[in-house]
C-alpha cells in the first residue's frame, strides 16, 4: 500500500457517517405508529415516502457491512484464536446491548404515557416470554435487533475469510439473500406460533446475512490488495450506475406506501434492490478512496455507532413534545418529518459525543473500557 491506512480509510469513515445519517432519516419519515402517514392524503405522503427511499440508501444493513469490514481487517492483521475473537466481540457488542435493552424496555413507558397506552407496555414488561425476545432478538426497540444479529454473524467469520483470498465469493450474497427470502416466506405461510416463528425467521436472517459478511470480506480483500486511482474511478462510475438501478428496483415498494399509507411486502426485484443497495453504495465510497476527504469524517465516524443506538429515544422525545403541545395536529407530514430529522440528527450526534466524554459511560457506545476493565486498570496505573 502506498498510503497510510488512516489516510485511505477516510472514504470508509465518510461511509459510516452517511450510514448514520441514513438510519436517522429512515426512522424520521413515519407517523407516530411507524407507518407512512396512513391517515393523510397520498399527496401529503409524497415527500415523507421519497425521503424514506433516500434514507434507505444507507440503512441498518450498511452497519452490518462496515462492522464486518472492520472484522475482516482485525482477523487479517492479527489472526486471533476463534474463542478469543468471539470473546472480544461478545464484550464489545453484548454488554452495551444489555445496557440499552434495559434502557429501552423502560424508556418506552415515557412515550406510552404521552400517547395513552401505558398498560399495554406494562403488560409486555410483565411477560417473561417478551424478555426472551428483548434479550435474544433485540425486540426492546425497533433498532436493537442489530447487535445480537451482528454478534451471531461474527460467529461465521471463519467462513467469510475465504472471500479475502477469493473475492468472487462475495457474489454469494445473491444466493444467501435469495434463500433467506424464500425460506422466510415459507415460514410465514405455515401459521406456526408467532413466538417460535420470530426465532426461526431470525435464524434464517442470520444465515442470509452471512452473505453480507462474504461481500464485506471480499471488499476488504480488494482494498487490501490495492486498487489504483484509475481503476477506482471505474469502480465508482459502475457503482453509481448500480445504485441507480437498485433504486429503480425499489420504486414499486415505495409506490405502494405512497398510494395506500402502509408498508407493503418486498418481493421480486424490489427485494433485491433493497438488500443489494448497501453493497453498491459501499463500492461508491471504495471507488472514491482517492478523493480529498476531510479528516472531519473520521471525527464524526467515531460516533456513528452511538448515533445508531441513541437516535430512537431522541426521536421519541421530539414526538412526545409535538404530540403533547398539539403541534403535530397543525403540521403537515412533510414538515413534521423535516423538523424531526433536523432535531434528531444533530442531537443524536451530540448525545453520542457527550457519552464518549464520560469515562464511566463511554463503553455504552463502544468508545471506552467496560466498567470492570476500568477498575482493573486503576491499580496497574498506580503501580
Amino acid at each position: 500500500m502506498n498510503q497510510s491506512s488512516k489516510t485511505r480509510l477516510l472514504w470508509f469513515d465518510a461511509n459510516r457517517v452517511f450510514a448514520a445519517m441514513g438510519v436517522v432519516l429512515i426512522h424520521s419519515t413515519t407517523d407516530f405508529s411507524g407507518q407512512p402517514f396512513a391517515d393523510a392524503e397520498p399527496a401529503a405522503r409524497l415527500i415523507p415516502v421519497f425521503l424514506r427511499s433516500i434514507g434507505e440508501f444507507s440503512g441498518s444493513e450498511m452497519f452490518f457491512m462496515f462492522s464486518l469490514f472492520l472484522m475482516a481487517m482485525r482477523v487479517d492483521r492479527k489472526m486471533p484464536g476463534y474463542g478469543t475473537a468471539i470473546g472480544q466481540q461478545a464484550k464489545r457488542l453484548l454488554v452495551p446491548f444489555a445496557f440499552w435493552t434495559l434502557f429501552y424496555v423502560f424508556f418506552r413507558l415515557a412515550k406510552a404515557e404521552a400517547f395513552g397506552y401505558t398498560p399495554y407496555i406494562w403488560d409486555q414488561i410483565a411477560d417473561l416470554k417478551n424478555w426472551a425476545g428483548y434479550l435474544i432478538l433485540g425486540k426492546s426497540q425497533y433498532h436493537m435487533h442489530f447487535l445480537p444479529t451482528l454478534f451471531a454473524l461474527i460467529l461465521f467469520y471463519p467462513v467469510m475469510r475465504v472471500a479475502i483470498r477469493y473475492p468472487m465469493f462475495g457474489f454469494a450474497v445473491l444466493v444467501t439473500i435469495g434463500v433467506m427470502n424464500s425460506a422466510q416466506a415459507f415460514v410465514w405461510s405455515t401459521g406456526i406460533d408467532s413466538f417460535y416463528r420470530d426465532y426461526i425467521v431470525r435464524a434464517l436472517k442470520i444465515f442470509g446475512y452471512v452473505g453480507y459478511g462474504l461481500a464485506a470480506f471480499a471488499i476488504y480483500g480488494l482494498w487490501k490488495d490495492g486498487i489504483p486511482r484509475g481503476e477506482s474511478r471505474l469502480i465508482r462510475r459502475a457503482a453509481f450506475y448500480f445504485v441507480g438501478l437498485a433504486y429503480i428496483a425499489t420504486l414499486p415498494f415505495f409506490a405502494i406506501a405512497y398510494e395506500t399509507g402502509g408498508w407493503g411486502i418486498r418481493n421480486n426485484w424490489d427485494y433485491y434492490g433493497h438488500f443489494l443497495m448497501p453493497i453498491f453504495v459501499f463500492f461508491v465510497f471504495l471507488g472514491g478512496q482517492f478523493l480529498p476527504w476531510s479528516k472531519q469524517w473520521s471525527f464524526f465516524a467515531r460516533f456513528s455507532f452511538g448515533v445508531y443506538l441513541v437516535h430512537p429515544f431522541v426521536i421519541d422525545l421530539f414526538d412526545i413534545f409535538v404530540f403533547k403541545t398539539g403541534l403535530s395536529q397543525m403540521t403537515q407530514p412533510w414538515m413534521l418529518v423535516l423538523s424531526r430529522y433536523a432535531f434528531a440528527l444533530p442531537l443524536s450526534f451530540a448525545v453520542a459525543y457527550g457519552l464518549s466524554k464520560g469515562a464511566l459511560v463511554a463503553w455504552t457506545i463502544g468508545l471506552g473500557p467496560l466498567p470492570w476493565e476500568r477498575a482493573k486498570a486503576k491499580p496497574l496505573a498506580g503501580a
